[in-house]
């Protein structure tokens, strides 16, 4: 097993204790070998015995609150927790820890390839035992999800652009979204910035970003140029 943060080690000795959690699984960044400490998300998922709700959803946010106050501070550990029973269901919402709190929201189909093709388990079965095969398809299906889904929806709201974390996050899911849907394949977010579309001024800022560096771009330009960005990759995904 590839090495993990110890506020991910912490989270599985925790999770082992509560006795019905059966797997940890990790996918992401620090699956596919692109985790930066300080700049990348800890993208999670943990297989339940059963439904979340009542007491255990009580437990497991007690557990995460305690945890980002503690060694999890500053490492954004994100983590999506399935029932055994609903993991092939695309449409069940899972309940969800996610910027310091829980929420319900489906596993997307980009975290399912990411797990199937690249993840691993801290404890249990590994992704594969639990989650059926994927094809180049399957990537440019939910790919494009992605794209006609969170993606076409903020397109139409350009105020959101400018939020300073938007642009860098948009820029780098559109240029993973085309190439997906070009090739079947998933692109690191690092890598993705070969592919991004913007000024060389602005792909250089990202990539000093992505380094953890403290660089800033000019709110309304580079927000505007992600903008237009993600509204044209929309509606080209949305027309196909």
């Amino acid at each position: 097993m590839p090495t993990v943060p110890s506020a991910v080690t912490a989270l599985s000795e925790r999770l082992v204790e509560l006795g019905w959690v059966s797997d940890l699984l990790v996918g992401g960044s620090l699956a596919s070998g692109d985790f930066v400490v300080g700049v990348s998300d800890v993208d999670l998922v943990a297989v339940v015995a059963g439904p979340v709700s009542g007491a255990r959803l009580q437990e497991l946010t007690r557990v995460h609150a305690a945890l980002d106050a503690g060694v999890a501070a500053g490492a954004d550990v994100g983590c999506v927790y399935l029932d055994e029973n609903e993991l092939e269901s695309r449409d069940a919402r899972h309940p969800t820890w996610t910027h310091g709190r829980m929420i319900e929201r489906t596993l997307s189909g980009v975290t399912r390839v990411e797990l199937v093709r690249y993840g691993f388990a801290v404890f249990g079965r590994p992704p594969s035992q639990l989650l059926a095969p994927v094809t180049d398809d399957d990537v440019r299906r939910a790919a494009r999800d992605e794209i006609c889904g969170y993606w076409a929806l903020a397109a139409r709201r350009p105020w959101w652009w400018l939020n300073r974390s938007m642009p860098d996050l948009g820029l780098t899911s559109m240029a993973r979204g085309r190439h997906a849907l070009l090739t079947g394949e998933l692109v690191t977010k690092s890598k993705s910035i070969d592919h991004v579309n913007a000024p060389d001024w602005l792909v250089e800022d990202l990539r000093a970003r992505r380094r953890g560096e403290m660089v800033t771009s000019p709110r309304l330009r580079s927000g505007f140029i992600a903008w237009r960005d993600a509204w044209r990759t929309t509606r080209a995904a949305t027309a196909r």
